[in-house]
Order: C-alpha cells, then sequence, then structure tokens
C-alpha cells in the first residue's frame, strides 16, 4: 500500500474524512431549519413527528399514546427509538426546539457508524484505501443522510446492525464467541421490529460459518429475536390489548401479498437502475475474489434487508429516489464489499503489471480512488431531479418544505382553536405535535378503524408515488360524518369531491393560503380570529 504507507498519514485521512462529516451533518441540519412567522424553529419529517407525538406525552405522564387521554394505540412501529425521543422531551425545551436534539442524536449515531465501518472494512483488508473509500461513501451517501438527520431511527439502527457485526467478526477471529453481537442485535429488534430480519440471516450465517460456537449463535440470534418480540408481544398485549401494532394492519394487514411483493421487486429495479446497476453488481464479483466464509454474514444481513423492503412492497417515499429508509439501513454494510471488492480488483490489475518500480500500484490506486469518487457522485446525483443541488446542500433536503408547512398549520390551529377542538388530518406528526388539540387521523395510523379496511389502489400502481403503503385507506363517512372534528385541516390529495359531501356544515376559511375547514357549531373554534368565509 504506498499511498497510504504511513500509517499516521491514514489515521490522518480518517481524522479529515471524520470531521468533513461532521461539518457536512452539522451543514445539512441547519438546512432542515424551517421558518414560521419570521420564526426560525426546528421540526422533523412528518413520519418521525408522529413518534414525537407519542413520545411528547409519554414524558408528559399521559401515556404512549397518541392523543393525551385518548385511546391506546400503537401507532409507532420503532419502540425504542420513541423511548429516546422521550428522553429529550422530558428537559425543558421548546416544541420548537425538541427536534434539533433528535437531530443531534442521530447525527453521532451516523458519525460512530463509520468507526464501525472502518472496523468492518479492516477486517477485511489491508488495503487501507478500502477503509477510506467505505467511509467515504458511508459519510455522505445522501438517503442514509437525508433519513437520519430528519428524524428517523435509521442512523440508530444501521449503527446496531454494523457494531454487532463487527463485534462478532472480530470474535470470529479470536476463535471466541461474543454475546455483546446479540445484546446489539436484540436492541436493534427493539428499535424496530424488521430489524428481525438482517439480524437472522446474520445470526444463522454466523452459526453455519462459525460451528465450534454454533449453538451459542443460535441462542443468541433466537433471544435477540425471538426474545424481544415475545416481549414486545406480552407488552403490547397487556397496554395496547392487540398482538400487533396497528401499523401491521395498515399497511400488511390486507391486500394481496403476490401484489404487494410485485411492487416491492418493481420499486427495488427501479432504485438500483437509477443509481446505476453496475455499482451494484460489482460486489457480486467478490465471492470470487476473496472465498472467506467470514464475508458471507454481511451479505446476509444486505439480502435479508433488502428482501424485507421487497415484501412490504417498498417505502411510502419511493417517489423521493434513492435507497429507502429500509435499504439505507444496510447500505453502509454493502459500502465495505463494495469497497473490498474494488481493493481486490486493483491488486489483480497491479499483480498482472508486475511493474517493480511501484508507478503501476500507484496509478491503480489513483484509479480506484477516482472510481470511489465517481460512484459517490453517481449515487447522489441520477435518481430524482434537483439530487445533486440538495446533496451538496445548495437547495434544502427533501421534505424540509413540507414540514414547514404542516409546523405552521399547527401552530395556526393552535391559535384558532381552544384546546378541546379536535383535529382531523392527513399528515399525523407536525399537526398534532404543534397544535397540542385532540386529533383524528384520516388515514388510521392511529385509527384502528380505518387500519383494518382494505387498501385503495391507484390505477398505475407501479409508478413511484402511486402505491404508498400506509397512506392508501380512508373512510370519511366514519372519520368526519360519524366523529365530527371540529377543524378539518387536510383531506388526502385528489379526494375533495369524495369528502364534500361530509362538509357540507363545516365553513372553508383560507388562512396564509391554505383552506381550512371548520365546523359551523363549534364552540371550540375562536371565531373571532379567523376571517370572513372565501
Amino acid at each position: 500500500m504506498r499511498i497510504f504507507k504511513n500509517l499516521t498519514l491514514y489515521h490522518a485521512a480518517i481524522a479529515l474524512l471524520l470531521a468533513a462529516f461532521l461539518l457536512y451533518g452539522w451543514a445539512f441540519i441547519q438546512r432542515t431549519v424551517i421558518v414560521v412567522d419570521g420564526q426560525p424553529m426546528h421540526a422533523l419529517f412528518d413520519d418521525a413527528m408522529i413518534s414525537m407525538q407519542f413520545a411528547k406525552n409519554f414524558a408528559r405522564g399521559d401515556g404512549l399514546v397518541w392523543n393525551a387521554g385518548g385511546e391506546r394505540v400503537e401507532g409507532f412501529s420503532n419502540p425504542l427509538w420513541v423511548l429516546v425521543m422521550a428522553v429529550v422531551h422530558l428537559f425543558p425545551t421548546p416544541l420548537t426546539e425538541t427536534s434539533f436534539y433528535i437531530k443531534l442524536i442521530s447525527l453521532a449515531c451516523l458519525l460512530v457508524n463509520l468507526l464501525m465501518v472502518k472496523g468492518l472494512a479492516e477486517h477485511f483488508s489491508t488495503n487501507r484505501l478500502v477503509a477510506l473509500a467505505a467511509v467515504f461513501l458511508t459519510a455522505f451517501y445522501f438517503p442514509l443522510n437525508n433519513w437520519s438527520l430528519q428524524g428517523m431511527e435509521v442512523g440508530l439502527q444501521a449503527l446496531l446492525v454494523s457494531a454487532g457485526l463487527l463485534l462478532a467478526l472480530r470474535a470470529l477471529q479470536a476463535g471466541r464467541f461474543q454475546p455483546w453481537t446479540y445484546v446489539l442485535f436484540g436492541l436493534g429488534v427493539l428499535l424496530r421490529m424488521d430489524t428481525a430480519a438482517p439480524v437472522v440471516a446474520a445470526a444463522a450465517m454466523l452459526a453455519w460459518i462459525d460451528p465450534q460456537h454454533r449453538r451459542q449463535h443460535l441462542a443468541g440470534g433466537l433471544a435477540a429475536v425471538g426474545g424481544v418480540l415475545l416481549a414486545l408481544t406480552l407488552w403490547r398485549l397487556a397496554y395496547y390489548g392487540d398482538a400487533l401494532p396497528n401499523t401491521y394492519y395498515l399497511k400488511l394487514g390486507t391486500g394481496s401479498t403476490i401484489l404487494r411483493v410485485s411492487i416491492g421487486l418493481r420499486r427495488l429495479w427501479d432504485f438500483v437502475w437509477a443509481s446505476n446497476w453496475a455499482i451494484f453488481a460489482l460486489p457480486l464479483l467478490l465471492p470470487a475474489l476473496d472465498k472467506r466464509r467470514a464475508l458471507w454474514p454481511l451479505y446476509a444481513a444486505v439480502l435479508a434487508q433488502v428482501g424485507y423492503s421487497v415484501y412490504v412492497g417498498g417505502d411510502a417515499w419511493e417517489h423521493v429516489g434513492g435507497a429507502n429508509r429500509f435499504i439505507a439501513v444496510v447500505m453502509p454494510l454493502f459500502f465495505v464489499l463494495y469497497s473490498h471488492a474494488l481493493g481486490e480488483l486493483t491488486a489483480l490489475v497491479v499483480a498482472a503489471v508486475k511493474d517493480k518500480s511501484g508507478r503501476a500500484a500507484l496509478v491503480a490506486q489513483g484509479a480506484m480512488l477516482l472510481w470511489v469518487g465517481l460512484s459517490l457522485v453517481n449515487l447522489n446525483t441520477l435518481f430524482v431531479q434537483n439530487a445533486f443541488r440538495m446533496w451538496t446542500l445548495q437547495n434544502k433536503p427533501v421534505f424540509v418544505s413540507g414540514t414547514e408547512r404542516y409546523a405552521g398549520m399547527g401552530l395556526t390551529i393552535k391559535e384558532v382553536t381552544t384546546p378541546q377542538a379536535t383535529v382531523a388530518l392527513v399528515t399525523a406528526g407536525n399537526i398534532p405535535y404543534f397544535a397540542e388539540r385532540p386529533s383524528i387521523d384520516l388515514l388510521g395510523k392511529v385509527d384502528p378503524v380505518i387500519a383494518r379496511l382494505p387498501a385503495r389502489l391507484n390505477a398505475s400502481l407501479f409508478e413511484p408515488g402511486n402505491y404508498q403503503p400506509g397512506h392508501n385507506k380512508w373512510d370519511y363517512a366514519y372519520s368526519i360524518g360519524v366523529l365530527r372534528p371540529d377543524v378539518v385541516a387536510q383531506v388526502m390529495d385528489a379526494s375533495q369531491e369524495e369528502a364534500m359531501p361530509y362538509l357540507v356544515d363545516y365553513e372553508m376559511h383560507l388562512i396564509e393560503g391554505i383552506p381550512y375547514y371548520f365546523r359551523s357549531d363549534s364552540p371550540h373554534v375562536r371565531w373571532e380570529l379567523l376571517s370572513p368565509e372565501s
């Protein structure tokens, strides 16, 4: 290794990469600042704010519920992340600032995960360029940063999976068993139950390649997955009265599995093709270049998580491009495999040239660095319009404009209603969080009646954005006609005509260009603050 022959230089390069990532991450967080009524504030991607709503109520002593004093419905899929968010809410921080600390926690998780990526790459290769490449690709991969720094649990999930695998592989190399691997894996399942997919795959592969400790791996995997899921189920039955979270019924409980998997396969194909299929094909060469079985737990975890994404039909936000929330979790492992494959190919080229002067090695390694840089640009710029400007932070990241709108709507509703007013809405995160009013979720994430309805399927299901798991069920006859909210803040896109029969005794008012429907006989609307009916 000639470019980084000096170990001190290598460590300096790693430190420089980590510092650059911290600067980028801090700048990214600043680009997610929103402005409402001229005041800067922090909020998260709306799905993350649903978890924040549960966390806020839990920290205030109202229980793990969406509405304080309301029905117990498990409208979240990330128990450990909700608990992390609840800890933040224990401090006397304004609601307009709590999200900032969640972003900082995610930034810290992403930073530590880079150290895990470095360790994994070094475990497989003595070529220091491999570790630098893996860290570089992970540090500046936009989808991973975007999901994490806008409040989702993706960064922590990636860290737990990567750290667990690193501990396991180091123990395997030393000829011993590492129980902390399965502690981290168990925390991953507690964080999100679907972490069971990569954990089961990795544990099974570790049991296969480590016969000396096969029983421990099987027992550890059983405890990390079966034990945690059993504990969650018993707690869920006791607290919510249901064996499964409401989000299960909303996304998977109804509809055709074959159709859902077909759409998931199409979403995966779109992701791979748009991001450049040649990049994803390169790690497939690695088993022919490095036959060590220790690589297989990484492959197993990546393939299992990708398989899970396919099984659930992809994510609701596939149209924004890049790795979805599920696949982004294992992209750091993919980058380790990708960088190692590049390193092995580079070594083959150098060996074939047989240049004793060392110039061929320098050229090959320089070419590898160039290829890694081009790969990163490729992965971050091809998948969606304005991707390059968002990645380089010239434009605000995706979702920020929506976050600003919904947070502003929440504060507006808080101003023009009394605390007893009920609000019907579609985006169930920022609006109820900032409005602090009892709310009705029109899409059913926290409404078991809606969650158990059959999904509404658009004509062009295979087009990005036309199939959105968790966003394709509603019943205005029930949510508006029966529940009679004081305010209808939103209805689902393109369903205005369907909603109108249930809004006949509501008055529509435009506030800062946004239409709201207020029930005409509501005593919980501050009518004196509203302009004449628009």
